[in-house]
């Protein structure tokens, strides 16, 4: 440690700085991200699709806070840890969003009388995410086909039930969950991409190149 590493304290006291210690890496955690959020997105888009005829169809709520919000948001707080500024926002706006759209089931629909003022709240949540995800369409481009498939299948979703809650369309809603599954399944395919890459096993699955 050479001499300008001291430090002179306020009392006038000399005192040795503390030499920097690198960061420890850690795993990715876009895999668990892409995973929490594929579940969470099948329970709700098997629901708006009309397939759960014997279930409640609200399987997809406590996932909404467990697994698509709380699993996805510590997915995204760590990639800040990665320095990968796309995956932190993307992860944790989408964790948010489930908490936050949980939060609006449980607090808010249970006071709201008319079924089309429900539709219209859905209608501009909605549209506020699928404005967000444009510009982050817009950049997945840069990582690789894979992502931009995530994002790109969620767009389409996001606007078909933004235009169904404003239009209070069953047959909308209903293709939007159709949509959703596909979202889903593209997602599951990417978290289990990252999972066999990651390994660095003899499983491989091909995520593709750049589109920009």
């Amino acid at each position: 440690m050479s001499v300008n590493d001291d430090r002179i304290t306020a009392e006038g006291e000399r005192s040795v700085a503390a030499e920097p210690v690198a960061a420890s890496p850690i795993a990715d955690p876009a895999p668990l991200g892409l995973g929490a959020f594929a579940l969470t997105t099948f329970l709700l888009s098997a629901a708006n699709a009309g397939w759960m005829t014997k279930a409640s169809g609200d399987a997809w709520l406590g996932y909404a806070f467990a697994y698509g919000g709380l699993a996805q948001l510590l997915a995204g707080m760590w990639e800040f840890r990665n320095k990968n500024v796309f995956g932190s926002t993307a992860f944790g706006s989408y964790g948010a969003f489930w908490i936050g759209l949980g939060l609006w089931v449980r607090l808010v629909a249970p006071t709201i009388k008319d079924p089309a003022v429900a539709n219209h709240d859905l209608g501009w949540i909605l549209l506020a995410f699928a404005i967000f995800n444009t510009y982050m369409l817009l950049m997945s481009a840069q990582a690789n086909a894979a992502v931009f498939f995530v994002f790109l299948t969620l767009e389409v979703t996001e606007i078909i039930l933004f235009i169904g809650g404003f239009a209070n369309s069953s047959g909308l809603t209903k293709a939007g969950g159709y949509v959703g599954l596909v979202t889903a399944l593209v997602a599951w395919y990417t978290s289990a991409a990252g999972v066999a890459n990651g390994m660095g096993g003899r499983i491989k699955l091909p995520v593709g190149r750049a589109l920009i």
